[in-house]
Formats: C-alpha cells, structure tokens, sequence
C-alpha cells in the first residue's frame, strides 16, 4: 500500500496535467486521487505506518480517522474562504464594479499592460493573500482581454505576481502566517529580509518578458443593449459594491488578526453585509432585475468544479502527509544535503510546485525546533521565500495558481511550457539575491 499510494497520486496528478489532451475535468482525477489514497491508507494503515516510522499509539485506524477529520476541518476553511471571494468578486461583476478599475487603464500596450497588472497583484497579494488576489485579478483580466493566448498568459503571470507577493508579508501566503503565528518570524523582521528577494521573484521575469513581448490588447467587445450580468446599474451602485466589495476583503487579515478566528469567518461576514446591501438597494426594482444581481443569483456562477478539484487535490497531499511520506522526504533532504539551509529550502519551494506547500512548511517546522533555528534565523526567512514563490513553477503549485486555472480555464501543459521557466528563473534569482546577502554583506 505504501507505494500504491504514491502510484495513485503520481496517476491522478498526470491526469491532471494532461486534462486537455484526455478531455477529463480535473476535478474527476483530483476527486479520484483524494479518494483511493485515504482508503488505500486506511486498507494497509499498520504497513505503512511501519515503512514510515509513524508512531500511531497502538491504534491506526483511530490514528486515521483524527488526522482526517483534522484535515477535512482545514481543507473546509479554505474551500469557504475560497466559495465566499468567489461570490463577492462575481457579485461585484454583476455590478459592473469592475469597471472602476478597467475604466482607469487606458493602455492597450501589453508590455505595460503586463507590468500594471503585475505591480497590482503583487502588492495587492500582500495585503490580502495570493488566493484572493488571483481571484480578484482573474475577473479583471476578463474585463480587459479578449484574447485567449493573451489571457492565460497575463493570468501566469499574476500566478508568479501574487506568490511573490505573498511571500514577503506576515498575511500575504498561508504558509507565512503559519511561520508568523508559530513564532519562527516577526512581522517586521519578514518584510525586511525577503521583501527583495520576492521583488527579484515577479521582476526577472517581467523583465525577460518586456524583451520579447511586443503589440497591443485587444479588449472585449460589450454592446451597450447587451448585458452578461442582466440590467444595467446606477453608477452609485456600482461604486458602493465595488467599493463595499473591496473593502470586505481587504477587511478579512484585520478581521483575523483582531478576532484569531480562521479568514473564511471574516470572509463570510463580509460576503453576510454585502449580501444584505444588495438586498436592500434592489428591493424596489422588478423581481426579474433583483434576482438578477442578487447573491442566490450569482453564486451560481461560481465555479464549484475547481472548489471540488482543490477538495480532491488536498485531500490528496493530507493523505500523503498523514501517511508518513511527506516526513520521509523531508528527513531524507535533510541527511542528504547535510543540513544546508539553501539546498533544503529550495528543493522544498521546487517540491511545493508538485504537492502543497502546507504540509512541506508544517513538515519542516516540527522537523528544526526552536533551539536549533532561533526566531528569524535565516532558515525560517529563505523558507517563507522559497515555500511561497517555489509553487509558480507548476499552475497547481500553489492556491493562487488553482484558482486561476479554474476561472481562466488555463491547460497546465500550456502553463509548463509558457510560464514555468520564467517562474524559475524569478525564483533562482530570489535566492541567489539572499544567498550573497548573507554572505558578503551581512
């Protein structure tokens, strides 16, 4: 069972990968992938406890069935966290609030087109967190490009814009936060040692990009008597929702730093208040023009296929995890590199592109106690570099790069061939910038 269970997530990733060529939703192979590996583990858990050196307490199946429950609990917050920007990005959508921001870029040069859209997600990462920017972005770039090829790839590219965003903020990436609130880094501290690093990340590439990328956009085409989202609003409604909107999300790190509770809470009650402004505003309007822009309304536009495809994807890696591999893999790098902090962190951001960067930071986080690393000791900065960018080189390395290849619908092979080496090279770039930092000029 042990291997099987690498067998059946390597099968389910390569469906994955090859969904165009297949012509199989993703969603069914992830699904899939999720599914088997848990029974799989739960059909052979003492062998594979025993070839992992997990130590179950005498009991595995209740071993099992706690780490599922406690996986399923943090898969859950994500997957609301992700349905609640869903629906209040489409919301805005339906508002045309979107067009506050499309309106304003008058450029239709790409080159600066890319670097615009580009500054944007990577500070806007920093503030919210990757997932939520790609998905705000996703739906601007809708409004701005017709193009399918250009498209997806200004959607890579906010991929490797919000991870490196995320990066360098205490709030900006899932496993930043875990860091942060485990003690390994201080807010400050963060910031001031990989903020470069994560700028080298988004800016190698831009650069390399604005060598070879020449034209002009060509944006989409919306006859005035032709609406996608039904009726046209007010202007002072379509301000109020997008301002409202963006105020909600942004509000969800403050929410959380001031509460501790989880982001999807604070999501949710900002999704509750927009839900019940809209009621309000539209409740004298026609019931055809209400239920149109109403949140029932639009929330059957969100795409539940890439939700189900991040469920069966994590569930997967929780598997994994669970099982003891991920452990392996991680005391392995750790004898064979011989503890070098800058070999072991950039093989764990090159490994988060292939399985979530979670578990590889929970990993390494109960691998090197305290006492070993220190608070803001180098190994806990390059790892918060390296685990939040290291996930651009693969489309489903990381939350930002999942959302965006459901809403844009963008072929992971395509992504391979287009953006990865870009991505790499940012990210190469990154460490080589800390790496002479810490030796020559520190």
């Amino acid at each position: 069972m042990y291997w099987l269970m690498i067998a059946v997530f390597v099968l389910g990733y390569l469906m994955i990968a090859l969904e165009h060529p297949l012509r199989i939703d993703k969603a069914a192979p992830a699904l899939l992938a999720g599914m088997i590996t848990w029974t799989l583990l739960v059909i052979g858990g003492e062998q594979v406890f025993e070839m992992t050196g997990v130590d179950v307490h005498g009991d595995a199946m209740h071993y099992i069935t706690e780490s599922l429950a406690e996986h399923v609990s943090e898969i859950a917050e994500i997957l609301f966290f992700l349905l609640g920007a869903m629906t209040i990005v489409e919301l805005v959508d339906a508002h045309e609030g979107f067009k506050v921001v499309t309106d304003r870029i008058s450029t239709d040069n790409r080159v600066k087109l890319i670097w615009i859209i580009s500054v944007i997600a990577f500070f806007f990462s920093a503030a919210l967190d990757n997932l939520t920017t790609s998905i705000v972005m996703a739906a601007l770039l809708r409004k701005l490009l017709s193009n399918k090829e250009n498209l997806w790839f200004f959607g890579g590219v906010v991929v490797i814009a919000a991870n490196a965003g995320g990066a360098w903020s205490p709030i900006g990436d899932v496993t930043t936060i875990m860091l942060w609130i485990g003690g390994q880094v201080t807010a400050w501290n963060i910031v001031k040692s990989v903020f470069v690093p994560s700028v080298l990340a988004i800016l190698v590439p831009l650069l390399v990009i604005s060598t070879f990328m020449k034209g002009k956009i060509k944006r989409p085409v919306i006859l005035d008597e032709e609406h996608a989202h039904g009726p046209r609003v007010t202007s002072k409604e379509q301000y109020l929702i997008f301002f409202l909107g963006v105020f909600g999300l942004l509000s969800v790190p403050v929410f959380k730093n001031f509460t501790h509770l989880p982001p999807f809470m604070g999501m949710m009650l900002s999704l509750g208040v927009l839900w019940v402004v809209t009621e309000l505003i539209h409740r004298d309007k026609h019931p055809e023009i209400k239920n149109t822009l109403s949140v029932a309304a639009v929330i059957r536009r969100v795409d539940t296929p890439s939700v189900l495809f991040f469920l069966g994807i994590l569930l997967a890696v929780a598997s994994l995890q669970t099982a003891g591999h991920l452990g392996q893999l991680a005391r392995a790098l750790d004898k064979t590199f011989d503890g070098n902090i800058y070999i072991i962190n950039t093989l764990i951001g090159l490994l988060s592109a292939v399985v979530d960067n979670v578990p590889l930071v929970a990993g390494a986080m109960g691998m090197y106690p305290m006492d070993v690393y220190p608070v803001d000791h180098p190994f806990w900065e390059l790892l918060a570099y390296c685990a939040g960018t290291g996930g651009s080189a693969l489309i489903i390395g990381s939350a930002a790069g999942v959302a965006i290849m459901g809403i844009l619908k963008i072929d992971f092979i395509w992504y391979m061939r287009k953006m990865s080496w870009l991505a790499l090279l940012g990210y190469f770039a990154g460490i080589a910038w800390y790496w002479l930092e810490h030796q020559f000029w520190m």
